[in-house]
């Protein structure tokens, strides 16, 4: 990793965190425990495993760590725990795809967002893919509207306001280590879940598909997306999830044949076509 750029580590970390929560949705789908249990396992399971991680390399300074990460650590422990269980509540209240295809915004948003706090205000070729993806994010509502999963829509576009946020917050402090903070998002998440969990019984399947979840698709990704931003900028984090939003739904209809509306695939292709030139003509530029 030294050899490498700062535009080839942060683009590499980006990518191998995506890669491996492509099945994420999948594995929601298949699991039996209700949302609430899905949402504490997916806090506490990861909660630990990192956790224990942490403290091997880093011993107790990481806790001088977490405190060190001031009023950051504090919004990014917010907006992490918040989009953890929005993300869970929104697939089961929507299409997979549509929920994925909210969460293909968060590159716009996170550029939005750059240009108030961090002053990196987008080019003209930026705002234009902007407009078109949220006008595109609008086609999809509507169509929603008409299937009643406005809910489940609202709450995935809520995840990709987080992700927006989380990032700039993370870019904005490149000096620090949010990972603790995030460690410390996941046992708020499996906190709040306390309060609404009807069980904790794992059977069958599940005792395979949670752990296997909660590590393979949530504990490594988010230590990976947690450090890429200190390396190129949110948005371009971002960008990356585009493969998800692409893979997740691919999974879910290969395997239990969940196949999402006309205007979720026209809409997506639209966001998805609009912010892959948009990162193809940056990337050239540069």
């Amino acid at each position: 990793m030294n050899n490498l750029t700062d535009q080839q580590k942060g683009s590499l970390l980006a990518f191998i965190a995506v890669i491996f929560i492509t099945p994420d949705s999948l594995f929601i789908r298949l699991s039996n425990v209700d949302t609430w249990g899905l949402v504490f396992y997916r806090g506490i399971i990861p909660f630990f495993t990192v956790f224990l991680g942490m403290l091997i390399i880093y011993k107790l300074n990481f806790f001088k760590i977490l405190l060190s990460s001031g009023y950051h650590g504090l919004i990014y422990v917010g907006t992490f725990s918040i989009t953890n269980i929005t993300f869970v509540v929104s697939i089961q209240n929507t299409n997979v795809a549509n929920t994925l295809v909210m969460i293909a915004t968060a590159p716009m948003l996170s550029a939005i967002l750059g240009a108030i706090f961090l002053k990196e205000p987008p080019d003209k070729k930026t705002w234009i893919s902007i407009i078109v993806t949220f006008i595109a994010v609008i086609y999809i509502f509507s169509d929603s509207l008409k299937l009643g999963n406005f809910y489940g829509d609202i709450l995935g576009f809520i995840t990709a306001i987080g992700l927006a946020v989380g990032a700039v917050t993370i870019r904005s402090a490149k000096s620090k280590n949010l990972v603790p903070a995030a460690v410390i998002g996941k046992l708020f998440v499996a906190t709040f879940a306390l309060f609404f969990i009807e069980s904790f019984v794992l059977e069958n399947k599940d005792l395979i598909i949670v752990p296997l979840m909660c590590i393979l698709c949530v504990a490594i990704p988010f230590v990976l997306v947690t450090i890429a931003p200190r390396f190129i900028p949110a948005a371009e984090v971002n960008l990356f999830f585009l493969l998800e939003t692409i893979i997740g739904p691919i999974w879910v209809w290969m395997i239990i044949k969940e196949q999402p509306s006309l205007e979720t695939l026209y809409g997506g292709a639209i966001i998805i076509i609009t912010i892959a030139t948009h990162s193809f003509l940056k990337l050239r530029n540069s």
